[in-house]
């Protein structure tokens, strides 16, 4: 009887609760799944298979999870790197603000199939993305063949789209897109972040999750000083007393950041199950405050939080690397506090199986074991710099690149084979990208050009920025915090 595929005679990384590494090692797939896990045997070369990969020179490893991530500006990468922290802010928010009237389709359309095809080919398996237009992601990486979280983004200080309209879309996605292409593509339920959502939103957000008890929510939250500030404008003492009122402090809610958390915040969301996801650069790129306390990570896990790495807006530090998200912890964190903060097998499991629970999907991808979904990555580890081969994991999240990823497994069907994507056209996917982006400096000013970019110097972009949402939004921080100050 002939299995669908077998990996065989590679260096091994199971990622399982031993951390077990084979150094000839075959891996058999069947059905979507992994069957085998063992040390490699003279005749695996020869097993009957649908397809049978010679893994010498390369390591065998679980696909990478980005837990936290956007996707629909993703054709503008390289245009804000040089801006300021206020340009930057202006600029986007005026995007996104024109995102939500629809505007820019087209920029949404290239965004996630670029965004597919370069996580791809950097290894990432599974995506997390809260987005304004979720569905065109949904398509792009379950057409792709990769796995994908989406959401819409619902909030009510922050957009002029009515509230109602905002559930009414977020219900229709769920319907649409929940456990589709294979069971590859989920919903999630996208409250935007705990500073431009009042409390009545959460109570909205909670009784829709009632209806749906098997989708993930997945917000921003301990973002910004702001975050506990709007709490209390809520009537709650903080974010997490807020999320806990009102049923949604639990382990079905993924938080991204998490940066201003405090020893009291860490025991409440360990007690309650909850996950957190890390996105180290966009902040050691953005950072709004050089006070401001770094993720309280290695408390987090210690803790028993389940913590995954997520690489964010990543056409904000230009980088479609999870690899490097993983470093960037690591040198984030030592910096900010001393040195050994993480072990490098620790962040190779925050890259993949703690990611995977952070998701709820622990039990099905995340760790190269019999009886989870095949979604795995082989590197070359035959060129010069992994050599000499010692010391695996520190090699993966200080060393590794996108470029080191040779071949792409999911649900045990090849997405990319020897570099080269197999579900996607590269050329029509680049061609889509630079036209919209072409249509977009049209559209908008924006110098965007091999030289560099430079958004308008009249800020047109700012033209149709919402204007009730942000004015309410900054009105609650405002009067909130005068009343902090005075212990109203």
């Amino acid at each position: 009887m002939s299995v669908d595929l077998v990996v065989h005679d590679s260096l091994v990384l199971t990622v399982d609760e031993r951390n077990r590494l084979y150094e000839r090692g075959t891996v058999v797939v069947d059905d979507g799944h992994i069957t085998e896990v063992r040390k490699s045997s003279d005749g695996d070369a020869s097993i009957a298979a649908d397809e049978v990969i010679d893994g010498d020179g390369n390591l065998v490893m679980p696909g990478l999870v980005n837990a936290h991530t956007h996707l629909e500006m993703t054709p503008l990468i390289g245009a804000f790197s040089d801006l300021s922290l206020q340009e930057m802010m202006g600029s986007m928010t005026a995007i996104f603000g024109r995102l939500a009237d629809d505007e820019f389709d087209y920029l949404v359309d290239a965004g996630c199939e670029l965004a597919a095809l370069n996580f791809a080919l950097a290894g990432v398996t599974t995506s997390n993305s809260m987005d304004v237009q979720p569905d065109t992601g949904a398509e792009a990486f379950g057409e792709a063949g990769l796995r994908g979280f989406f959401g819409p983004v619902i909030t009510d200080l922050f957009w002029d789209e009515p509230v109602d309209e905002q559930f009414d879309r977020a219900r229709r996605f769920i319907e649409e897109y929940h456990d589709t292409y294979d069971g590859r593509i989920r919903a999630t339920i996208c409250p935007h972040d705990d500073w431009s959502c009042t409390r009545e939103l959460w109570e909205r957000t909670a009784a829709l999750t009632s209806e749906y008890p098997d989708i993930l929510v997945h917000t921003h939250l301990l973002e910004l000083e702001a975050s506990n500030t709007m709490a209390r404008a809520n009537g709650a003492t903080d974010s997490l007393a807020l999320l806990d009122d009102v049923g949604l402090l639990d382990d079905r809610l993924l938080a991204a950041h998490f940066r201003v958390a405090d020893e009291d915040d860490i025991e409440r969301t360990a007690a309650s199950g909850a996950s957190v996801a890390h996105c180290p650069s966009v902040f050691s790129y953005w950072n709004p405050d050089a006070d401001m306390q770094w993720t309280p990570v290695p408390e987090l896990r210690a803790a028993g939080v389940d913590v995954g790495l997520g690489i964010d807006d990543h056409y904000w530090h230009d980088s479609y690397s999870l690899f490097g998200e993983a470093r960037q912890a690591r040198l984030a964190a030592n910096l900010k506090r001393t040195a050994g903060q993480y072990t490098s097998m620790e962040l190779v499991r925050m890259l993949t199986v703690e990611g995977a629970r952070a998701l709820g999907i622990g039990d099905e991808i995340g760790s190269v074991e019999p009886g989870k979904r095949a979604d795995l990555i082989l590197l070359d580890l035959e060129k010069p710099k992994f050599t000499p081969l010692t010391n695996i994991p520190a090699h993966i999240v200080n060393n590794a690149a996108p470029a080191d990823v040779e071949t792409v497994i999911v649900d045990g069907d090849v997405v990319v084979r020897d570099r080269n994507p197999v579900t996607m056209n590269v050329d029509e996917v680049r061609r889509q990208a630079e036209q919209a982006v072409d249509r977009f400096a049209n559209e908008t000013d924006w110098e965007l050009d091999v030289g560099g970019a430079e958004p308008p110097g009249t800020l047109d972009t700012v033209r149709d920025l919402p204007k009730r949402g942000p004015t309410r939004l900054l009105s609650r921080l405002a009067l909130q915090s005068v009343r902090d100050t005075f212990e109203w």
